[in-house]
């Protein structure tokens, strides 16, 4: 039997969660083969996972007849959907979450994307999935925009597993690590156990890559006249997104080696991980896994699409690369500023996570419609 070299990762303290959730691999015992026999042990999902799970799937139907047949509105047809897989995948993972004591074993459902920018409306919609999806196990995701940390605050200070999700800047990182460290403290302050909250920080890499390279090739294609500045332009092609999460990770370290931090840790509190996410390869011209091998290192996660994770399984080259070439790191973000590059990092990742909304947006209003239509079909003349 050929090596599966995703169960070598383990090793070195990460773990590997699969971005991806359907009703189809929960039905076929697709996942729970994942989970007991391929090194997966937890699942993300969001708004475009579920439109591409859902929509001109037959297998949803029954369900879709049965909340037509109860008057249900399109949104809560959909909610019943998604909430039924997602109980369904927390319990196939529920032995993961057990067996790491926690760690581990968890499937995160988002937020709806069109209140990313409302606090109150994200607080409620937090303790609703969490109260009626009903498991231990869930992890509420949340984007990290600006009104999205305060609810991220709150959701953690109420005894919710947080995934903060569309994190692209060092800065975005810290903010989010310091939201939870809020959220922890004001638990501690009421007298409530912090034991049992479990958090990611979910930090996004082939999407910069794919932003800069864009940026990169458009100055090459305008013709460069200095053999050295093309030079300067094409070391920075497919690199920014790696720097930038090994920089991310050195934060990481220095917030856990915090006082402030070894306070909560003393009360229980369980450290939150940086999670990568993105890593599918879109250019062809990249290494297929790259975003999984440069990336390997202690109390992070990488969740990670099903191609990928084939891909993985087949050829990854397993190492602790995150904190090598850090020089090397630090010298690549600074060079973005040189003036023969002239990219301004911190334009990207906001460019970044207006997109990023909206590519959740989009999906998930499609979803409604094709909803609205499979309704229409399906009811009753």
């Amino acid at each position: 039997m050929s090596t599966n070299h995703l169960l070598e990762i383990k090793q070195y303290g990460q773990s590997i969660w699969m971005d991806n959730l359907t009703r189809d691999i929960i039905q076929s015992g697709e996942l729970k083969d994942l989970v007991e026999n391929q090194g997966i042990s937890g699942i993300t999902s969001n708004p475009a996972i579920f439109e591409k799970a859902i929509a001109g799937n037959v297998i949803y139907d029954a369900d879709i007849e049965a909340g037509v047949r109860a008057g249900l509105p399109t949104y809560k047809i959909y909610e019943s959907l998604v909430f039924k897989d997602i109980r369904n995948a927390c319990d196939i993972l529920r032995p993961v979450y057990e067996a790491s004591d926690r760690l581990d074993g968890y499937v995160s459902i988002e937020v709806p994307p069109t209140i990313a920018h409302d606090t109150e409306a994200t607080i409620t919609e937090a303790r609703r999935y969490f109260q009626e999806i009903g498991r231990e196990n869930l992890m509420i995701k949340i984007p990290g925009t600006e009104p999205g940390l305060p609810a991220v605050e709150q959701v953690i200070a109420e005894g919710m597993n947080v995934n903060i999700t569309l994190l692209f800047s060092v800065e975005s990182y810290i903010n989010t690590a310091l939201a939870y460290i809020r959220g922890l403290e004001k638990r501690v302050a009421e007298g409530k156990d912090i034991s049992k909250i479990a958090s990611v920080a979910s930090f996004f890499l082939s999407r910069i890559d794919s932003n800069i390279d864009g940026k990169i090739d458009a100055k090459l294609k305008k013709g460069v006249d200095d053999i050295s500045v093309e030079a300067k332009l094409r070391a920075v092609k497919g690199k920014v997104a790696i720097a930038n999460a090994k920089i991310a990770y050195q934060e990481y370290k220095k917030i856990i080696r915090s006082e402030r931090w070894q306070d909560l840790a003393a009360k229980g509190a369980t450290v939150q991980r940086l999670l990568w996410a993105s890593t599918s390869t879109k250019d062809p011209n990249y290494r297929d896994v790259m975003y999984i091998e440069e990336l390997i290192g202690h109390d992070t996660v990488n969740t990670v699409p099903p191609a990928t994770i084939k891909a993985c399984a087949d050829h990854c080259n397993v190492s602790d690369r995150l904190e090598t070439d850090l020089d090397n790191a630090y010298t690549l973000i600074e060079n973005l500023k040189d003036p023969d590059i002239n990219i301004d990092l911190d334009n990207v990742m906001d460019e970044l996570l207006v997109d990023g909304i909206d590519k959740f947006i989009q999906p998930f209003q499609s979803l409604m419609n094709s909803l609205e239509d499979k309704i229409k079909v399906l009811s009753p003349v």
